[in-house]
C-alpha cells in the first residue's frame, strides 16, 4: 500500500519511481557519489545505474563530474531541482505516513 503510494507520488512530481530511489541514494549521502557505489545502494548493475543516471542527468536532477581524485569515476550531485523534487516527496511521504498512524490508531482504539 505505501509502496504503491511512493511510485504513485513519484509519477506525480515527473519521476519514475527509480529515478526517486536514486535521488534518495544522493541525498543520503554528504557528498557526492560514484556510479559504482551508487549501484550498490541501489542494488543494480553498473551499467543499469550509470543509464538511470545519465536519463536523471538530462532530466536535470542530477548533475555528473569527474572526480578529483581519479578522473575516470564519475561523481553524482543533486540538481538544485532534484533537490526541491525530492524536497517535496518527502513532504508528501510524511504526510502519507502520518495519515496512516492516525488511521493505524483509529483501527486500534476500536478494536480495545
Amino acid at each position: 500500500m505505501f509502496l504503491r503510494f511512493s511510485e504513485d507520488a513519484a509519477r506525480a512530481e515527473g519521476l519514475t519511481p527509480n529515478q526517486h530511489q536514486l535521488l534518495l541514494a544522493v541525498r543520503a549521502e554528504s557528498s557526492s557519489l560514484g556510479v559504482s557505489e551508487l549501484a550498490e545502494r541501489l542494488q543494480l548493475k553498473a551499467n543499469s545505474t550509470l543509464e538511470l543516471v545519465r536519463r536523471a542527468e538530462a532530466a536535470g536532477l542530477v548533475s555528473l563530474s569527474p572526480s578529483p581524485e581519479d578522473l575516470r569515476r564519475q561523481l553524482v550531485t543533486l540538481s538544485p531541482d532534484g533537490e526541491a523534487r525530492l524536497t517535496r516527496l518527502s513532504e508528501m511521504h510524511r504526510e502519507e505516513l502520518r495519515r496512516f498512524r492516525a488511521e493505524a490508531a483509529h483501527l486500534l482504539a476500536e478494536l480495545r
